[in-house]
């Protein structure tokens, strides 16, 4: 399939790694590690929750090209997020294994022909979904989180001072 058939902006599609990268350049670790409150997120606990995701749009993407009608899984974020101990991992690691998930899953979009962009399952919220419904909610996922991460980084510039290299 050439990439002009392809239903989805796969570049688009990567190119969010990049835009995470551009959000967090220049942060040091105990910004990307601040909290506003002990039950919101850091920044560094939003790069684990955003690889968390796509390790779960990843195997959703797998259980459609499947063709298995069981439901597709949902996840708690923030049992996810805390019961790894996030805040204690780092950016780079995160973004890593975001960005080999990016990577493996474009290789595998550009293989795909027309007959399995077409396949669909059924959603923890009981909506059928495709491929291609599952990339671009994924993309405007990612762009809810650089909202959050730019909220953060505006909140640890001002809990941190002058120190900081926002």
């Amino acid at each position: 399939m050439s990439q002009s058939e392809i239903p989805v902006d796969i570049e688009a599609y990567l190119h969010t790694h990049e835009q995470l990268l551009d959000a967090i350049r220049g942060l040091n670790d105990e910004q990307l590690k601040w909290k506003a409150a002990p039950d919101k997120w850091s920044i560094t606990e939003v790069l684990a929750h955003l690889a968390d995701h796509n390790i779960v749009v990843s195997f959703r993407i797998r259980e459609i090209l499947s063709g298995s009608d069981v439901r597709l899984p949902a996840f708690r974020q923030d049992p996810w997020v805390e019961g790894q101990k996030a805040n204690e991992g780092t950016a780079a690691e995160f973004l890593a294994s975001f960005h080999a998930l990016l990577v493996f899953n474009s290789l595998l979009f550009r293989r795909l022909g027309k007959e399995n962009w077409k396949k669909t399952g059924v959603n923890f919220k009981d909506e059928t979904v495709n491929l291609p419904i599952i990339i671009r909610a994924f993309i405007a996922h990612v762009q809810t989180h650089l909202s959050q991460i730019a909220r953060i980084k505006q909140g640890s510039g001002e809990s941190l001072g002058s120190s900081c290299s926002i």
